[in-house]
């Protein structure tokens, strides 16, 4: 091999040593990100819903009382978009919809002006939705850490419904509490090496108004192993509770709600 060519191959390993090194961009620079998995969720509610007339209603456990599933596979879909250098919009959506029937055990329990009493077939309904648009401000960002102030707006929709449908017995209630409640919170990234890093927020506001009390928290943190340049696998927990309390005429009631759990995910970054 003469000196010239021998200088060309050396060339080229350069090129190419670059060029992989390239490859994996330390995650604190992706401009766009879409995460779709699976959540494996243990939730906990406890909901009243009073009648329109003011009486006050009995205050159920969903799972314990109405036998609503406290376990459940539920998606996730998450996609993050930034602009610029410090800049960015994450949008985020959350569901849990759970249906049942269960004979009623508890003694006379009143659930949005009608009464269950023990024995009823009770068909149950609860749906909870939450779907979030996060801006994101990095105050320090390099290529091994960031770390973003957060402001979300989060959509809540929570529907519930008891039905019973007996010979004797045709009972009908439902409740729904929407709207939106925006949550301060903060981001993190820790990249660890080119193909191993580190995701965490965390986001929490309690507000109280004149008919109104209420909180929301999300919280997440993520292991993710990079399989390719532009895709991890990722291993992670989350939670999300909030705690609703309405004073308004004709729409008075309480709502807890705690789900939490493992996660895992595929992330596509670019």
């Amino acid at each position: 091999m003469n000196s010239a060519a021998a200088w060309c191959l050396a060339g080229l390993c350069v090129v190419g040593t670059a060029a992989r090194a390239d490859d994996y961009l330390s995650p604190t620079e992706d401009r766009v990100r879409l995460s779709i998995g699976v959540m494996r969720l243990a939730s906990a509610t406890d909901i009243r819903v009073d009648g329109s007339n003011g009486v006050s209603g009995t205050t159920l456990n969903a799972e314990n009382d109405l036998g609503l599933d406290s376990h459940d596979v539920e998606p996730k879909i998450g996609v993050m978009l930034r602009a610029g250098e410090n800049n960015r919009i994450r949008f985020d959506y959350f569901t849990l919809d759970r249906n049942t029937t269960k004979t009623f055990e508890q003694g006379p329990s009143g659930y949005g002006g009608v009464v269950l009493l023990t024995g009823d077939p009770v068909q149950s309904y609860l749906d909870l939705r939450l779907f979030g648009i996060t801006y994101g401000y990095s105050f320090w960002h390099s290529d091994r850490l960031e770390f973003a102030a957060t402001l979300s707006a989060n959509d809540v929709d929570i529907s519930s419904q008891v039905r019973v449908n007996t010979e004797y017995r045709q009972l009908f209630a439902s409740e729904n509490v929407a709207g939106p409640i925006p949550t301060p919170g903060l981001d993190a990234t820790w990249v660890v090496n080119p193909h191993f890093y580190l995701d965490g927020r965390a986001q929490y506001l309690k507000v109280s108004v004149e008919h109104f009390n209420g909180s929301l928290g999300i919280y997440e943190l993520d292991a993710l192993y990079r399989i390719h340049p532009n895709i991890c696998v990722a291993l992670g927990y989350t939670e999300v509770q909030t705690d609703l309390t309405s004073r308004r005429t004709r729409d008075t009631g309480y709502f807890h709600f705690n789900s939490k759990g493992p996660q895992v995910f595929l992330r596509v970054a670019f």
